[in-house]
């Protein structure tokens, strides 16, 4: 079990390393270079996996297609509450960012930008989020994405990241709220059915998050972030992927009566969580490196790493896939 510890140097503490960051910017970074920094901040590829959900519930709660403008509406609203929630977990997270391979081109560790200035760009895209969604949406959706993304900064970041083992269990609801706003952007309250999609984003989460885990376990251990599979064996870790990729299969098929679904989105499901189930089956049979011999750890940490990346692979395609067909589903039977 690795030493816990909290976050070093959160919002508006300098530390050391923020004041060579802030000289840097300050001498070196040019203004393209300093935009596609902002950018960087908000995570793009993470909104789009948000957005692949939003746009689809959005499909199901009109049956049908929705006004362009609401979807547009809706979309931008939403990218900009999750471009805000990123932005501001990478002000609180910058000390382990410089440890970890995989973060250690974030800008506020290459120093395109001071972490005030960052921090200043999340508060105000959280602003401009609310009051766009409110006035061009609703108030039900702009309470939503601010709660989401207080909750992924002040429950997941700040709390959960750094002292439990199940912080991505709890912390990925925030990544489940783009359903509900997806449904309420259209109906003006919530339902059961966004309700069951809420838990399918939430039941998906973990098995995504701790494949790529897997993958990059040395990175988390070093940077003492106790992810599953940092403090627990890969049985263990292979085992809980599992039983979260069978209990969102079942999901997936319980949506279909709740929501009034039909045939192509329901063989949908079922293919498409047997394919994420043999993946997680090929994860928990694949050897352990460290119960295995010495000469033999390196070849079996290769193949680890690799079923692990190719589950990963899999449930974002898997995702859009299934929401994909969700949509589908709903405008064919539209006749749109």
């Amino acid at each position: 079990m690795p030493r816990l510890h909290p976050p070093r140097g959160r919002f508006a503490r300098g530390t050391g390393a923020d004041l060579a960051s802030a000289f840097v910017t300050a001498v070196v970074i040019s203004p393209r270079a300093r935009i596609a920094g902002y950018v960087a901040l908000t995570k793009p590829r993470i909104i789009e996996l948000l957005l692949v959900t939003t746009v689809p519930t959005m499909i199901v709660a009109e049956k049908g297609m929705p006004p362009l403008w609401l979807i547009v509406c809706t979309v931008l609203g939403g990218t900009l509450a999750a471009g805000g929630a990123n932005a501001m977990n990478m002000v609180v997270d910058r000390d382990i960012d410089r440890l970890m391979e995989r973060t250690k081109g974030r800008p506020l560790v290459t120093g395109a930008m001071t972490p005030r200035a960052a921090l200043t760009f999340a508060v105000a895209l959280e602003v401009v989020a609310f009051l766009f969604l409110w006035g061009t949406v609703n108030l039900l959706s702009a309470v939503l994405a601010v709660t989401a993304c207080l909750f992924y900064v002040f429950v997941y970041t700040l709390w959960l990241k750094r002292t439990s083992s199940r912080n991505i269990v709890i912390g990925g609801a925030a990544g489940a709220v783009p359903t509900l706003i997806g449904w309420s952007s259209v109906t003006g309250t919530l339902a059961w059915p966004p309700v069951i999609l809420f838990a399918i984003i939430f039941y998906w989460t973990p098995p995504h998050f701790w494949a790529l885990a897997i993958r990059y376990r040395d990175d988390y251990a070093n940077a003492e972030v106790p992810m599953l599979p940092v403090v627990e064996s890969l049985h263990t870790t292979s085992m809980r992927i599992l039983g979260y990729t069978l209990f969102l299969w079942a999901l997936t098929l319980l949506f279909s009566p709740v929501a009034g679904m039909g045939h192509l989105y329901l063989g949908s499901a079922v293919v498409l969580g047997g394919i994420f189930t043999y993946y997680a089956l090929r994860l928990l049979r694949t050897p352990d490196p460290a119960l295995g011999e010495a000469a033999a750890k390196g070849a079996a940490e290769i193949e680890v790493r690799a079923t692990a990346m190719r589950l990963f692979t899999w449930s974002i395609t898997y995702i859009t896939l299934l929401f994909g067909a969700m949509a589908i589903d709903q405008l064919v039977r539209s006749g749109w």
